[in-house]
């Protein structure tokens, strides 16, 4: 009982016993939501989400970058493209590209569990699209490291022609096991 006088008993029956914290992933997906909507609040004039576009999240992700710890030389840096400089520069420091990419991942993900439907969902645009590109190829070439993407390897064809089991097959891009997510 509750200090209402009720039943800790759920709906269908059940006594429910002590909830399962949330995964890491579900607490930073949490906490990166409020922080989005903390900063929609803060935003001059205030912005709901209803109206909240494209070119909001790339402001919020602009406005983030004051909080990097990813050294992003400068053209006219005498380090720009070398992937280990030997002293320090002055070029700002940004948020990593994989950081901003999986941010954006989880504030997808978050707006369409609080309600929001896929096709408004403004941190799948285009536009967020492409600055998360731009922002890629612009770190790559300015520590020197060019970006590839991971390619699959093909099953192995034997000589009658038939491919090598698929479930035995090693799939790099998903960390080595299983079939991967993307094509």
């Amino acid at each position: 009982m509750d200090p209402g006088g009720r039943s800790a008993e759920r709906g269908d029956g059940e006594s429910s016993g002590p909830a399962a914290p949330p995964s890491r992933y579900e607490s930073q997906k949490r906490r990166d939501w409020n922080t989005f909507l903390q900063y929609l609040k803060n935003h001059k004039p205030p912005l709901s989400l209803s109206r909240c576009s494209g070119a909001h999240v790339i402001e919020f992700l602009k406005y983030l970058d004051q909080f990097g710890k990813t050294k992003v030389h400068l053209n006219g840096c005498a380090f720009f493209g070398h992937p280990n400089p030997p002293a320090p520069c002055a070029c700002p420091l940004r948020q990593a590209w994989g950081s901003l990419d999986a941010l954006i991942g989880r504030l997808r993900a978050a707006y369409e569990e609080n309600g929001g439907r896929p096709e408004s969902n403004p941190f799948g645009a285009r536009a967020v699209r492409i600055y998360l590109r731009e922002v890629r190829e612009a770190q790559a070439k300015a520590r020197g490291i060019p970006y590839e993407k991971k390619k699959r390897k093909r099953p192995a064809v034997t000589a009658t022609g038939s491919s090598a089991s698929a479930s035995t097959t090693s799939h790099p891009a998903s960390g080595g096991v299983g079939p991967s997510a993307h094509p």
